[in-house]
């Protein structure tokens, strides 16, 4: 099996992605230079979105816009705090050119040697506290790899995922329910069961517990195009995200969830200066 097949069966391409159509050319030209066949091809196959809410990797427009701005910023704040790179930045010889970024502002990077033979270029993972670590394999199996040892890490610190996913990029809604429990409503445990149970089949996409018992879980639903939090961490509420046009079907489906669960909608709090269904509380 090779790098490409493995990530592919760890985590299946969409069968509709986002920006596909891309002109790989053009970015080629614009930055001077071939581009690893194996990247465009998981470029071609996944389009725009992130692997676990965790990993993405870069569209054309950012591979023109932010290479090499987006490193020679990271370059300035690490000589700022004193430390020097051990690496150049593209266009120097054998320089860092970003591929991808995590989503706390770790960056991907190739390390442009030997020049002319991209299939050959290893990654730097430049991460947000400055460290440089060194993967092995191409960009398939770096994927593979990161994704491999967060599901791990998440699943240690006792984390409720199912699997890994890929979510293709969206302008979601974004709607968050506060809610109230009726007298004699069962405990966390069970509600979010219940939850579950009326919004099925669902995937679990991690969860947190807190010193004080405060709870967060995530899940998707409706074949993954639902993306939901089930929480008391930041008060007892539902956040849900859902593609534009499903307002009924979502509104319907989760408010049948939450009566089932002994609850009832006190307020529904404005996201992005919006305040999504009203006349709830």
């Amino acid at each position: 099996m090779t790098e490409l097949e493995r990530l592919f069966a760890l985590v299946p391409p969409p069968a509709a992605p986002v920006d596909t159509d891309a002109d790989w050319t053009r970015v080629e030209d614009a930055l001077g230079l071939s581009l690893p066949r194996e990247f465009t091809e998981i470029a071609r196959r996944y389009g725009r979105g992130a692997f676990c809410d965790e990993f993405s990797c870069c569209a054309p427009e950012q591979m023109i816009e932010e290479n090499p701005g987006r490193l020679e910023d990271l370059q300035l704040i690490l000589g700022d705090a004193g430390a020097d790179s051990p690496h150049p930045v593209y266009p120097e010889p054998g320089g860092l050119m970003l591929w991808g970024s995590d989503s706390i502002g770790g960056a991907l990077c190739w390390l442009t040697e030997p020049a002319g033979s991209p299939e050959r270029w290893k990654t730097v993972y430049w991460t947000r506290d400055d460290e440089f670590e060194y993967p092995e394999g191409g960009v398939a199996a770096v994927l593979t790899g990161l994704i491999e040892d967060l599901l791990a890490r998440k699943r240690a610190n006792g984390a409720d995922i199912d699997g890994p996913w890929f979510d293709p990029y969206r302008k979601d809604v974004h709607v968050y329910l506060q809610l109230a429990e009726a007298k004699g409503a069962p405990p966390y445990e069970e509600r979010l069961r219940i939850l579950r149970e009326n919004l099925a089949p669902t995937s679990a996409r991690g969860s947190f517990q807190g010193a004080d018992g405060a709870r967060q879980d995530h899940f998707a639903a409706a074949g993954d195009q639902w993306r939901l939090t089930y929480e008391t961490a930041y008060g007892h509420q539902v956040r849900i995200a859902y593609p534009p046009g499903a307002d009924t079907q979502v509104r319907d489906a989760l408010l049948a969830a939450i009566d089932a669960m002994g609850c009832r909608v006190k307020g529904v709090l404005p996201v992005h200066g919006t305040a999504h269904w009203p006349h709830l509380e």
